[in-house]
């Protein structure tokens, strides 16, 4: 199929219609082309990103009651649930590096983190919808304000983690200033699966429903609540998971300060960084064909 590459004359983009040029060749027959045109729009769309990452912030917490409290209490309604069960012997959590409440709170912090990244992409395309149809401009701003959104959340969960910290006497060892090395590539690996996910999401609803249902599963194949199983069944799908290795060592270096695994930890960062890149080139591509999809 056809590259339909569109070249918009937006030097007045309320007052003229963008003139759309056609043509045959497609963009992946020139990769250097490509990646040069994403490297500048990247850096030319950094403005407009901080204005969106604002515009995003002050809306989220003005429509909402309980404001910032959300990012506390989920983190702080789980561990007071399994706790519960874990004491009650309900269920069998095993023995944690930490003690077990702050164990959770803490990982249940970093799995909100990675939740965002993934829903981050597709709810910003999917509520830029009337902007992408009317305006030209590089879409990947909409993904930068997302990420600066979902730092800027676990910016206020770092409230949270302090306070952890503080009432269970958690010691702090030098390696917690790596902890948010892998903190990023955690949040890479959510971008990336967000970011391939988007041009659909913003198509079909079912996308945001499903991924809804996916993360619920997904937590519990990842050592949020429960240490890594030793063996069986459940111990391989948890070591396959990607994210076990990089949300186990942010965890980690924060509180122990040993990586238990540092080998899964670059293989799930290496796939997370390609995975990223090859994303991102599926969003720019498929974009165009999204927004004339949504402008018919």
């Amino acid at each position: 199929m056809g590259r339909r590459n569109k070249q918009l004359h937006d030097q007045s983009l309320n007052k003229r219609s963008p003139t759309i040029v056609y043509t045959p060749e497609s963009q992946l027959k020139h990769p250097i082309q490509l990646f040069t045109q994403m490297w500048q729009d990247l850096l030319a769309c950094r403005e407009l990103a901080w204005q969106l990452l604002i515009r995003n912030i002050s809306a989220q917490y003005r429509q909402s009651f309980l404001g910032i409290f959300w990012a506390f209490l989920p983190p702080i309604v789980t561990a007071i649930g399994f706790t519960f069960a874990n004491n009650a012997k309900i269920v069998n959590i095993g023995a944690t590096d930490i003690p077990y409440p702050a164990y959770v709170m803490f990982s249940m912090a970093l799995w909100q983190t990675f939740s965002e990244a993934i829903n981050g992409p597709i709810q910003a395309v999917t509520s830029a919808k009337q902007m992408l149809s009317r305006i030209n401009f590089p879409r990947e701003a909409l993904i930068l304000a997302k990420l600066g959104e979902v730092f800027f959340n676990f910016g206020i969960k770092l409230i949270l983690i302090v306070a952890i910290f503080l009432w269970f006497q958690i010691p702090i060892t030098w390696n917690i200033i790596l902890a948010p090395v892998a903190l990023i590539h955690l949040v890479i690996l959510g971008t990336f699966f967000g970011l391939l996910l988007a041009p659909l999401g913003a198509l079909y609803n079912d996308i945001s429903k499903s991924l809804t249902l996916i993360i619920g599963l997904w937590l519990f194949l990842t050592p949020v609540v429960f240490p890594i199983p030793q063996g069986g069944g459940l111990a391989k799908i948890v070591q396959l998971n990607p994210v076990t290795p990089l949300l186990v060592t942010t965890r980690e270096l924060a509180t122990t300060g040993v990586v238990s695994n540092p080998s899964a930890f670059w293989i799930a960062s290496i796939f997370a960084i390609v995975g990223l890149l090859l994303a991102w080139v599926v969003y720019r591509l498929a974009m165009p064909f999204v927004v004339e999809r949504m402008s018919s």
